[in-house]
């Protein structure tokens, strides 16, 4: 077993030394949402302080008539709220669908 200790030290004769920190901000925490919901696209600003990441949902757990209001609501959030630091992601229907 290796000692902890040996980690940062090179593997070969005339290796890089390792890498010692993450060299992209983890993602531990996503947090859905609908944006067709009023109530629930309100949250956003809190959940943004909260969350690494923000999906908009727009595949099928949004009901096909509320489709086009939550497009709609997810461009207003994206407009209207201040992320800080966490990332805004959506999912979408598959390229053959009509969504």
């Amino acid at each position: 077993m290796r000692n902890p200790r040996d980690f940062a030290k090179p593997l070969a004769i005339g290796a890089p030394d390792p890498t010692l920190e993450v060299p992209v901000r983890p993602s531990r925490m996503i947090h859905f949402f609908d944006a067709s919901n009023e109530k629930m696209a309100a949250k956003v600003p809190d959940m943004a302080k909260q969350a690494d990441i923000l999906l908009g949902n727009l595949e099928d757990a949004v009901p096909v008539d509320k489709k086009e209001a939550a497009r709609d609501g997810l461009v207003r959030v994206a407009k209207e709220v201040d992320f800080g630091e966490t990332a805004l992601w959506t999912r979408v229907n598959s390229l053959e669908s009509p969504w």
